[in-house]
């Protein structure tokens, strides 16, 4: 058996393991060739916890993570729970990504305990398509109880990692349980003809998969449907964009 197809054998079994006899819930695509199959099973798992940061500049404040979390739960089906502790959450913005307000239901709690009971809360309820939930710290056994209510409701969990202050992002490298680990980096944009300013562009790094390997893609940013999409200039290149790191942050 080819080297490759021993190490695709040995990640399916990996996942057959991790699911513990649990259904499968499918997964939900970027629909980007070169993104998805970087991403183990070709989506974001449903039924899962995912996290997601702000890298470089944005490390602090998080507007680009946000934006990419806001474009995923956009493209989920039903509403969206939104737990935060800051009243810097700007609903327009979430519109222009794909998530209209009318789906969200916005909880301001005054710490983050009080996040993480939320986002428990919102997951075993059953009837969301979507939880968000913005966070400082995710302890080991917090993302546990939040992967395990996801999993039990089938409800899509996603944890924005946020700081006050850059010396508190070391936090994001700690483990967890979630199954994905994202890095959203915004990028200038590409200039255009005319005076104006063009559809934003990050770079979004995948910097921990759950019996996957990481990966980094140049992207633009969510549409108002929430889609992903190469830049032109990608797209019409090679299809693999995407640089593996090594020894990324588990």
């Amino acid at each position: 058996m080819p080297a490759n197809a021993q190490i695709s054998a040995l990640r399916d079994q990996i996942a057959r393991i991790e699911l513990g006899g649990k259904r499968a819930r499918g997964v939900l695509p970027f629909g980007i060739e070169a993104v998805d199959r970087k991403v183990p099973g070709g989506g974001l798992a449903l039924g899962a916890l995912h996290e997601v940061a702000g890298g470089g500049n944005g490390a602090v404040h998080g507007a680009a993570a946000a934006l990419f979390a806001a474009g995923i739960a956009a493209r989920t089906s039903g509403q969206v729970l939104w737990c935060m502790t800051r009243r810097d959450l700007f609903a327009p913005s979430l519109a222009q990504a794909g998530l209209h307000p009318d789906r969200v239901i916005f909880a301001e709690v005054g710490e983050e305990k009080a996040v993480l009971a939320c986002m428990e809360e919102g997951l075993r309820h059953g009837g969301l398509s979507a939880v968000v939930g913005e966070l400082t710290r995710l302890p080991m056994v917090a993302s546990r109880r939040l992967q395990l209510c996801a999993e039990e409701s089938g409800t899509f969990a996603l944890a924005i990692r946020r700081w006050r202050r850059m010396t508190e992002a070391a936090d994001f490298g700690q483990p967890t349980a979630s199954v994905t680990r994202w890095r959203v980096t915004a990028l200038p944009s590409a200039p255009l003809p005319v005076p104006g300013v063009s559809r934003a562009r990050w770079l979004v790094e995948l910097i921990r998969a759950r019996a996957g390997d990481c990966a980094d893609f140049e992207l633009e940013a969510c549409d108002d449907a929430g889609r992903l999409a190469l830049p032109a200039e990608l797209a019409n290149g090679p299809a693999d964009t995407d640089t593996r790191r090594i020894g990324a942050v588990a």
